[in-house]
């Protein structure tokens, strides 16, 4: 059986070395070499996904009020009543299903962003209803919104119809990009 090469940084080998100084191989059992670092090469850095920060959002002149499910302050009632009724076109679906806080925080913050810059204006985010009583995404999603950088680019949220994940789901519209 031949055996797998693998790459060892030099503290790797020092550390090993220190460990296996005074190891005796079992009876019918060879000492395998000594690790070489001289001629093996580091391993690879890991890959990590760059997300670009947003830019700063538009400032309000005045503090903007803070939403609720179907609470629309600034939006027409014809188009307020549509996104509740989840007739608008869905231009963009988030899954935060299985994400800790930490994580669906920052997927939901780029998501609107990109959403914000694309022009985009209705978008689906699912937060899962939770196992046990209500579910903590499902909790933290509606506070998140109101919160700095999303309140900004946001015209207000609603649960989404059954079809599209009810109460596990929201719908969320996007103001309009101003040059």
């Amino acid at each position: 059986m031949t055996r797998r090469r693998r790459c060892v940084t030099p503290d790797e080998a020092r550390i090993w070395r220190a460990i296996v100084h005074d190891v005796t191989p079992l009876p019918g059992r060879e000492l395998i070499d000594e690790v070489e670092t001289d001629s093996l090469t580091p391993p690879p850095s890991p890959v990590v996904a760059y997300v670009p920060p947003l830019p700063p959002p538009p400032r309000p002149k005045a503090p903007l009020p803070d939403l609720s499910h179907g609470a629309t302050p600034g939006l027409d009632r014809r188009s307020a009543d549509r996104m509740k009724r989840g007739d608008m076109v869905i231009d963009g679906t988030l899954d935060l299903h299985g994400m800790t806080q930490d994580s669906a925080h920052g997927a939901l913050i780029a998501f609107v962003g990109r959403a914000y810059d694309g022009g985009r204006r209705c978008l689906l985010v699912i937060t899962g209803k939770g196992k046990q009583g209500p579910g903590i995404l499902r909790a933290q999603v509606p506070r998140w919104l109101n919160q700095s950088p999303l309140r900004e680019r946001i015209l207000g949220f609603s649960h989404a119809r059954p079809q599209h994940g009810g109460e596990g789901a929201l719908y969320v519209l996007i103001k309009r990009k101003r040059a």
